[in-house]
């Protein structure tokens, strides 16, 4: 199985470490994450050389052929929330994690989608329960 990652990048990196640790679990429970570059702390300049339009066709296939997508949206993206609202257009489960008391889009937090999860945390613990409920209501 297939689970497509989105993390800010150019919108901020100060959620790095969440995104590796997101990273490393989805990985550590056997899936397939095609995005692992978005908790590469070098993505910035590792990606300055692929163009726009390359990095574009890139992504979007590799939501196409995700079975789901898990983003963190703790900082604000607007590559994050076009990502989300493709996959949703696609019909794809998407789980969206932010940190407790954090302003969300209510992009996100308004939309009906029944495919759309929004979880809160506080802590690993607490984002490892939620990873794992998804991925549990996902996985055949």
């Amino acid at each position: 199985m297939q689970i497509y990652f989105s993390g800010a990048i150019s919108g901020g990196r100060d959620d790095l470490s969440v995104y590796q640790h997101i990273v490393w679990h989805l990985q550590a429970t056997g899936l397939i994450v095609p995005s692992t570059h978005v908790a590469d702390p070098a993505v910035l300049s590792r990606e300055s050389s692929v163009s726009p339009r390359d990095v574009y066709q890139r992504d979007i296939g590799w939501i196409e052929q995700s079975d789901a997508m898990v983003a963190e949206v703790s900082t604000p993206s607007l590559g994050v929330g076009y990502e989300v609202g493709y996959a949703l257009h696609i019909a794809k489960p998407v789980l969206c994690l932010h940190r407790r008391g954090l302003f969300i889009s209510k992009m996100i937090t308004g939309n009906p989608a029944p495919t759309l999860c929004i979880a809160t945390y506080e802590n690993l613990d607490e984002l490892d329960a939620h990873l794992d409920a998804f991925l549990k209501s996902i996985l055949p």
